[in-house]
C-alpha cells in the first residue's frame, strides 16, 4: 500500500518542503534509506544522514533547517517522532488479520467467545472463560478457568492467563508472559517451607502492554493490580498484591517485591529492584540497577542503592574509584602519625 507525501502530511498535520507527490510504501532507519521508504529525524546526533539518505520522505521537527541541499522530501512537524509512531499504528492496523477461531483450539463448551474473534491453533480456552470482541489470540496460549479477557486484546503465543484472573481492553501482552502464577508465599517450619495458598486474582486494567516473558503473580488474597496504560518490559516481576499506578512504565529485569504500592507515572529503568511493603509515590523517576529499600516521595528522581539523588550518587561513584589509592595513603599516613608519635615520646 503507498502514500504520498500529501496525503501524510494531512493526516498528521505537516508542511511539505519537497515534492507532494512523492510516495512510500514502507519504513526505515534515516541511515538505512531506500527509494520508497519514509523515515524521520529527531535525534540531532542523526542530522547528518539526511543529507545522504536514499529515503523518499522524511518526517523532521518543524525548527530543522538543512545546512545542505536534501533530495528527500521532508514533512515537517510538531514532533517527528509522535507522528512517526501515528504513522505506524496507521500502517499496522491497515494490515490484514486473521478471524475465527482454528480447528486445532480447544475451547470449553460453556466458554463466551466474542465477536470476530481470532483463536489460533492449540490455544486453550477453558470453562467459564470470557473472550471479548475483536480479540486476538495467538497459537498455544491458555485462558484458565473463569478468566475473562476484554475486547481489542492481543495474546502473543504461550501467554499464560491462570484461572479467574482479568485482562482488560486494548491490552497486549508479548510471548511467553504469565499473569497469575502463585506469589512467592512460604511459612518457614522445622521440616522445611510450607507453602501458603495463594487465592488472590491478577488484574490488569485497560491499555496495559506487558513484554516477553513478564511474570505477574496472584495476590494472596485479594488482587495483584496493573493499572490502565502501565507499559511493562521483557522479563520484569511483578509480586503477590503489588498495585501498579496508571501510566507507569518499567524496563526490562525490573522487580517488584511483594504488597509493594508503586504510584502513577512512575519511570523505573532496567533491574531496578523495588522492596516489598513499601510505597513509592507518583512520578518517581529511577536509573536503571537501582534498589528502593523504602518509601518514596512524589517527583522523586533517584539512582544507585539504595536508591538517592543522582547528583549524590555520581559524586559518590567518583569517590568509590578512588578508594584503592585512598586506603593506601591513608595506610601511609597512620605510619607516619605512629612514627611522629614515637619521636615524641622519645
Amino acid at each position: 500500500m503507498e502514500f504520498s507525501a500529501k496525503q501524510i502530511a494531512e493526516y498528521i498535520q505537516g508542511v511539505i518542503v519537497g515534492d507532494e507527490n512523492a510516495t512510500v510504501h514502507t519504513f526505515a532507519k534515516i541511515e538505512e534509506g531506500i527509494p520508497g521508504a519514509l523515515s524521520f529525524l529527531s535525534n540531532p546526533k542523526y542530522t547528518h544522514y539526511i543529507y545522504d539518505t536514499q529515503s523518499s520522505i522524511v518526517l523532521v521537527n518543524k525548527d530543522f533547517e538543512p545546512e545542505h541541499e536534501i533530495k528527500a522530501t521532508l514533512i515537517k512537524v510538531d514532533n517527528a517522532y509522535e507522528s512517526l509512531a501515528k504513522l505506524m499504528t496507521l500502517y499496522e492496523m491497515s494490515q490484514p488479520k486473521k478471524q475465527g477461531i482454528d480447528p486445532l483450539a480447544s475451547i470449553a463448551s460453556n466458554a463466551k467467545i466474542g465477536k470476530d474473534v481470532y483463536i489460533g491453533p492449540f490455544a486453550c480456552i477453558e470453562e467459564g472463560a470470557i473472550i471479548g470482541d475483536n480479540t486476538y489470540i495467538h497459537p498455544h496460549v491458555t485462558v484458565g478457568c473463569n478468566a475473562k479477557v476484554g475486547n481489542n486484546t492481543i495474546l502473543y503465543p504461550h501467554v499464560t492467563i491462570y484461572h479467574d484472573c482479568r485482562i482488560g481492553n486494548n491490552c497486549i501482552l508479548h510471548a511467553g508472559s504469565v499473569v497469575g502464577a502463585d506469589g512467592f508465599g512460604f511459612a518457614p517450619s522445622p521440616e522445611g517451607y510450607e507453602k501458603i495458598p495463594q487465592i488472590g486474582i491478577a488484574i490488569l486494567e485497560d491499555d496495559v502492554e506487558i513484554g516477553a516473558n513478564t511474570c505477574i503473580d496472584r495476590a494472596t488474597m485479594g488482587a495483584t493490580i496493573i493499572h490502565k496504560g502501565t507499559k511493562l518490559d521483557n522479563l520484569v516481576q511483578i509480586a503477590h498484591n503489588v498495585e501498579v499506578g496508571s501510566h507507569t512504565v518499567m524496563a526490562s529485569q525490573a522487580g517488584v517485591a511483594g504488597s509493594a504500592k508503586i504510584g502513577e507515572w512512575c519511570m523505573f529503568g532496567g533491574q531496578v529492584g523495588v522492596a516489598g511493603h513499601i510505597k513509592v509515590g507518583d512520578h518517581v523517576t529511577v536509573g536503571a540497577q537501582s534498589g528502593i529499600p523504602g518509601n518514596t516521595k512524589s517527583g522523586s528522581t533517584l539512582m544507585g542503592y539504595p536508591a538517592i539523588d543522582p547528583k549524590q550518587f555520581a559524586r559518590s561513584a567518583a569517590i568509590y574509584k578512588k578508594l584503592p589509592d585512598m586506603y593506601t595513603e591513608l595506610g601511609r599516613l597512620q605510619k607516619e602519625i605512629e612514627e611522629l608519635k614515637k619521636q615524641l615520646n622519645n
